[in-house]
Formats: structure tokens, C-alpha cells, sequence
């Protein structure tokens, strides 16, 4: 198996768990078991970026046209109980299915930023669907079509204990709430 669709494969259980944490096919309060999640995580986590609004095109500098570095986010609504915050972004319109871009575990309760082109303080970044460890921009084929992408923060109730370079299935937890920015993008 190569390295990317070990990357690919070790993020399906995630990808199963913040599609229902985010309200994509789950409902608010039902115990799951794919991804490790124990229940879905309410979307009470408002997630921004200084760069582009919600619904609204990537600029080109965070993609693979320019510099290919991480957007700023903000978040705020980490509920009281939150021992850690995760990070993902992924394309859902992928052709392949949903594309793992950046995915950030261990990132500490009272962080509520980061800075275009950093990863969050305390946080460590797991293996996206590229294979690669961190942040890989986005780069869909040329088309029309523009591609959307998912920035997620769950909040969960236990620290994970993961390391750099973590495989994404190995996340798990009780998802506390959640919060999810839409941003487009195309080439």
C-alpha cells in the first residue's frame, strides 16, 4: 500500500466522525462508533478566518497557485469540559472522496487562533491524505467547478495524548462541540 492511501485509509474513521459532528448526516445527539467518536459534537464553535468569509473563495496565496500556506482561523465556543481541540480540513469534493488537507490534534482548550502559515500553539499535526505530515494547500484539477473545503475544530472532553505525525483513525474521544468554516476554491 503506498504512503498516500495509507494516509487515505487512516483517515476514513475521522472523516466518518466530523461529518456527523458537523451535522452531515448525523443527528445531534446519537452515540457513534466509526472514527472513535462517542457522540456527535453539537456546532456551537464559531470558526472565521480574516481571510475569507464563510462560503467564500480561498485566497490564491493558501493554495497550491501561491505560497501554499495555512489560512488564519479564529474560533470561540469551546464549551466548559474541554480538555483539547482538533483541527481538520478537508475537500469534500475531492475525486477521490473527501481529501484530508491539514489535520491538528493536542491543541490546547483556551487557544482560540492561529496565525496564516503556523500550526496552533501546543498543537501536533497528524499525516494528511498527501502522506505528508501537516498542511498541504489546496490543489483541485482545473475546472469550473470550484471544490469546498471543510475547516473543522471539534472540542473534545479528553486529551488525546497523540503524537506528531499521528494517523488520523488513531483520534478519538467524546465530541463536546463542534464549529466548521466553508471555504471554495479552483483552479
Amino acid at each position: 500500500m503506498t504512503r498516500r492511501r495509507r494516509g487515505a485509509a487512516a483517515t476514513a474513521g475521522l472523516l466518518a466522525a466530523a461529518l456527523v459532528a458537523t451535522g452531515c448526516g448525523g443527528g445531534s445527539s446519537h452515540p457513534k462508533s466509526a472514527g472513535g467518536f462517542k457522540n456527535v459534537a453539537p456546532a456551537s464553535i464559531a470558526v472565521r478566518s480574516p481571510a475569507f468569509g464563510s462560503g467564500q473563495a480561498i485566497p490564491r496565496v493558501y493554495t497550491c497557485s501561491g505560497r501554499g500556506t495555512s489560512p488564519p482561523l479564529q474560533w470561540s465556543g469551546a464549551p466548559d469540559g474541554t480538555r483539547e481541540l482538533v483541527l481538520l480540513m478537508r475537500d469534500i469534493d475531492a475525486p477521490g472522496g473527501n481529501f484530508v488537507h491539514w489535520v491538528v490534534a493536542g491543541i490546547p482548550p483556551g487557544t482560540d487562533s492561529v496565525v496564516a502559515g503556523h500550526v496552533p500553539q501546543g498543537g501536533v499535526q497528524g499525516i494528511n491524505s498527501a502522506g505528508g505530515v501537516g498542511y498541504t494547500p489546496p490543489c483541485p484539477p482545473r475546472s469550473n467547478r470550484p471544490h469546498r473545503y471543510l475547516i473543522t475544530i471539534l472540542a473534545l472532553a479528553r486529551r488525546t495524548g497523540l503524537r506528531q505525525g499521528f494517523t488520523p483513525s488513531r483520534l478519538s474521544g467524546t465530541g463536546l462541540a463542534s464549529g466548521t468554516l466553508v471555504g471554495t476554491y479552483a483552479r
